[in-house]
């Protein structure tokens, strides 16, 4: 049960509610975690343009960044974002199976060289404190130019916002998100909702 409803709809300033609808239209929901955090419509905006920078722009592919952003979450045990990202990974084109085995990437042949190197890095950098090394970084360039690795390290911190956010305040996971973590990283990382029910 969360600790905080989210804000009704009809309550959102027009801009807000604008792209609300967008995440309508494009998700066929729009996430509790948004529309908690709209309380404070900066926060909300700035946090929208930054979601938005990080995942939707630049040059690694998005399929990638939601892997990484999945690991990410994986390794911070936020089970909302883990259901949010295995749902996002899939509309991305990340075939279910892929989604279900990336926790096992290292021995799975279903991810690249350069796949494996950000998850490498996404599974390091997201543990508090972060493990990454230059070890990391050194992989990372055998396949990443330096304005790739950035948009990899700021898909990873993205998520360390958000872990805390919805972990925090135990959003609710909408039924879309839940049912696809179910049928994809249930499979192998024994998902469940716990206390984003």
């Amino acid at each position: 049960m969360p600790f905080m409803k989210p804000v009704s709809m009809n309550e959102l300033p027009e801009d807000i509610l604008e792209r609300f609808k967008h995440y309508q239209n494009t998700r066929g929901f729009t996430p509790n975690s948004i529309q908690t955090m709209v309380r404070r419509p900066n926060i909300v905006r700035a946090f929208m343009q930054l979601n938005q920078a990080v995942l939707y722009e630049g040059t690694v592919d998005e399929e990638l960044k939601m892997l990484v952003s999945l690991i990410a979450s994986q390794v911070a045990g936020c089970r909302y974002c883990q259901a949010h990202m295995a749902n996002l990974s899939k509309i991305y084109q990340a075939s279910e199976e892929k989604i279900s085995q990336v926790w096992n990437y290292e021995e799975s042949d279903l991810f690249t060289a350069a796949e494996k190197a950000a998850l490498r890095l996404a599974y390091h950098g997201a543990m508090s404190p972060s493990q990454s090394s230059q070890e990391h970084f050194d992989e990372l360039n055998k396949h990443y130019d330096e304005n790739e690795i950035v948009e990899i390290v700021a898909t990873i911190s993205l998520f360390g916002f958000l872990n805390r956010w919805n972990d925090t305040l135990a959003t609710e996971i909408e039924q879309l998100p839940a049912m696809v973590a179910k049928e994809t990283i249930g499979k192998t990382f024994n998902w469940e909702a716990g206390k984003h029910e």
